[in-house]
């Protein structure tokens, strides 16, 4: 029996939940985040079964690095934006977890190099996912999951500057995007 739908329809239920207040605000970065996560859970409800087939094919290696990659950048980003971003109430923004109300901006460590890391981690999880057993179904996916990605990020920029303004500006002159060096 296949699973896919089941899996699907059971992993989106908790990020509905969690995305309810933003699903219909197209230009929050959280209804392109949402999307994205849909897309992420379709390709993981798809290709869970592959996940440890065949651990020494290339599209295997090249998948786990990806993976390990994305949950670096989600741990290193969440950690380092709970130690220095000083998250409070005093930001009171109704489409923001409380953990994305900083108050200060983070631009060390990972935040240094890429201005968003939790996004990046989406970016290289999306792939990583895909590479478990592709197929060109899936590679649209994980295009569409990027280009959302994307999208949430230039959204979460603009916010950024609506609340840090020029020192936001400065900080993007010398941080890329996604990747250190890259974008």
């Amino acid at each position: 029996m296949n699973y896919t739908i089941i899996i699907f329809g059971a992993l989106s239920l908790p990020v509905i939940i969690l995305s309810w207040r933003t699903l219909f605000n197209v230009r929050s970065h959280g209804f392109s985040r949402f999307i994205s996560w849909e897309c992420i859970i379709w390709l993981f409800a798809n290709n869970y079964l592959y996940w440890f087939k065949d651990p020494l094919k290339l599209n295997q290696i090249f998948s786990w690095i990806l993976l390990f990659i994305s949950a670096y950048h989600v741990i290193a980003g969440v950690l380092l934006m709970k130690k220095f971003g000083k998250a409070n109430k005093s930001r009171n923004e109704n489409t923001l977890y409380q953990f994305e109300q900083t108050t200060k901006l983070v631009d060390r460590g990972i935040f240094k190099y890429i201005r968003h890391p939790l996004y990046s981690s989406l970016v290289f999880l999306t792939w990583g996912i895909l590479l478990k057993n592709p197929d060109l179904h899936l590679l649209i996916v994980s295009i569409v999951s990027t280009i959302f990605l994307y999208i949430t990020a230039v959204f979460d920029e603009r916010e950024c500057i609506q609340y840090f303004g020029d020192k936001y500006n400065d900080y993007r002159k010398r941080s890329k995007m996604f990747i250190p060096f890259i974008f």
